[in-house]
């Protein structure tokens, strides 16, 4: 499978793997308020913090 990532530049590919992070950033966010409704915004973003600190690839 030819794919066009491939023929992308270097610049190109870090602004797409910044693009999926943050995404993934946003959807982690999003689903710590729904299993958590009682944490402030402030308390979420250091649950995100840690969970995405302590991610493994």
């Amino acid at each position: 499978m030819n794919s066009p990532v491939k023929n992308f530049t270097a610049e190109q590919k870090l602004l797409l793997a910044l693009r999926l992070y943050y995404s993934a950033y946003e959807l982690k966010i999003a689903s710590v308020k729904k299993f958590h409704p009682e944490l402030t915004d402030n308390e979420v973003l250091l649950k995100v913090k840690t969970i995405f600190s302590h991610a493994r690839s």
